[in-house]
């Protein structure tokens, strides 16, 4: 039996580093070349990502009217929790100039631009730096989408204790990102997934890696740095978050 290498099997998630030279070079996250193609290239690339961000806005409690997002790209996410809570204010931190633009473009049209404060950050920073400060604390609810895995162990782990000292008594922490799959089956499993999901939406997998950068690592984050379930399971416990769910 041969050797099973979650990182290798998982490279067409979020990968593109077939693609040609000529490609813009991206941050890890920022995914495609250019951010106006993110958020019909995500829908296409990543099966039932809206389903995804609406079981976190679901999970935030009602009375939530302080939340952190971390990782907050073309700001998808924090359309739907404003949308859901009229209350709540977010501030939202992504360490890309790029999307922080597009995605307040987006709050601004909406409507929600006093609802909503950005900060051009790398939250591995915040994490590893016990002296900077400028996200603030006293947060109801943190969230964050496809984002975190970027780190590595490590620094997940300072990001997790990072987040837990940001939330008020009671508050809560929701994450969905992409973990390493226990065995070679269930990756291949995803790669079927995948191709059968572009090819749902009208489009292949191909045609969508034509409009994806070329991931370069940046600040604290790297393109993937897959964690396993388990792996998780216990950073958050060391963290002190009770209860730990999946």
């Amino acid at each position: 039996m041969e050797d099973f290498n979650p990182e290798s099997n998982l490279r067409n998630f979020f990968d593109s580093q077939d693609l040609p030279l000529e490609k813009q070079n991206i941050f890890p996250g920022e995914v495609f070349s250019h951010p106006v193609n993110f958020d019909t290239g995500i829908r296409h690339l990543l099966p039932r990502y809206d389903e995804m961000l609406d079981v976190i806005v679901r999970c935030v409690p009602k009375n939530s009217d302080r939340i952190l997002e971390l990782g907050c790209g073309t700001g998808e996410l924090s359309l739907k929790l404003l949308d859901k809570y009229p209350n709540a204010h977010i501030v939202a931190v992504d360490y890309s100039p790029r999307m922080l633009e597009f995605a307040k473009t987006k709050i601004d049209a909406a409507g929600y631009t006093n609802r909503w404060t950005e900060i051009e950050m790398d939250f591995g920073e915040w994490a590893n730096n016990a002296d900077l400060s400028p996200i603030g604390d006293g947060f109801n609810a943190c969230v964050s989408s496809l984002a975190i895995h970027h780190l590595n162990d490590s620094m997940k782990l300072k990001l997790f204790q990072k987040i837990r000292k940001s939330l008020n008594s009671g508050g809560c922490f929701w994450n969905a990102d992409p973990v390493l799959p226990a065995t070679t089956e269930l990756a291949e499993v995803f790669q079927e997934i995948q191709q059968e999901w572009a090819i749902s939406q009208g489009t292949t997998l191909t045609e969508v890696h034509a409009t994806m950068g070329i991931s370069n690592p940046h600040g604290y984050s790297n393109q993937n740095q897959l964690a396993s379930l388990s792996a998780h399971l216990e950073m958050l416990t060391t963290a002190n978050f009770v209860p730990v769910e999946f």
